[in-house]
């Protein structure tokens, strides 16, 4: 055997090796969702005996999973608006007066927030949300997530940015349209493969957030789908037959949703690193 073909075989060997065992969790996932208690407890990795989608049916009622879907999905939806609406319009200040001094050090700073988590300043979040009178309110988890993503969103954009002429801002600074306009109807639009990309990463990093709704929110009725699943997690036992199957269908929409944009994450992150 050649050494090049021994070395493609066992790249292969190993690739295999690590997909099975990634697989390992998701197939323990999918099987105990089918299964009574009982059954999961006696044997957790083989094949349920009868199949049913009773499980589903229970998590679906117990989780109120309509309620906490609309939470969820809007949570989502609007921090993700806000986050493009604020860094494309910061990336295209902060590129375009680069010559200005002191826009290096604000980009840099913005750029910090990368850093470090926020959960790090908990505390101090906290207390600025409490006197804005924001607690258990939908409104702090989406300030919060707003800002936590624009530090990435704005690198995005700003790398973008260079593929797009200044000379089509002068055109329309000449044609008698304002800075805004320039922004919103040139500029905006041709930012397009980066802002699928930033929409699809934060939609996936925001609705999988636990720490801002579970410090920030306390009525059941703003609850998202995490913190229903977490009901399940109890200090001396977990329900395990209602946990997974509310995982399931936790991660279903934001599964289908992936699936259907994933060709736009390559796209904008190809076009993004490209230096004109």
């Amino acid at each position: 055997m050649k050494p090049r073909t021994l070395s493609t075989t066992l790249k292969l060997l190993v690739m295999c090796l690590i997909s099975f065992v990634v697989l390992i969790p998701l197939y323990y996932l999918l099987v105990t969702t089918f299964k009574s208690s009982i059954e999961a407890a006696k044997s957790p990795m083989s094949l349920p005996t009868h199949w049913s989608i009773t499980p589903f049916i229970n998590a679906f009622n117990k989780m109120n999973y309509p309620m906490a879907f609309l939470n969820t999905f809007l949570i989502t939806a609007i921090s993700v608006v806000g986050v493009i609406i604020v860094s494309s319009m910061g990336a295209y200040v902060l590129y375009r007066k680069a010559s200005h001094p002191i826009i290096g050090r604000i980009f840099l700073i913005i750029l910090s927030g990368m850093m470090f988590p926020y959960q790090m300043s908990i505390m101090g979040l906290y207390k600025v949300i409490q006197s804005l009178n924001l607690i258990d309110t939908r409104t702090s988890v989406i300030l919060i997530d707003i800002a936590v993503n624009i530090p990435f969103a704005t690198l995005m954009y700003h790398s973008f940015m260079s593929t797009i002429p200044k000379s089509l801002d002068e055109s329309a600074r000449m044609d008698g349209a304002t800075f805004f306009q320039v922004f919103r109807k040139i500029v905006f639009p041709l930012l397009q493969p980066t802002t699928m990309t930033v929409a699809i990463l934060d939609t996936l990093t925001i609705w999988n957030d636990f720490m801002g709704p579970l410090y920030f929110i306390q009525s059941r009725e703003k609850n998202v789908i995490l913190q229903e699943v977490y009901r399940n997690v109890g200090q001396f036992s977990t329900d395990w037959t209602s946990l997974f199957p509310m995982m399931v269908l936790g991660i279903l929409p934001l599964l289908i949703f992936y699936v259907a944009m994933q060709k736009y994450v390559i796209g904008g992150v190809m076009s993004g690193s490209v230096k004109g």
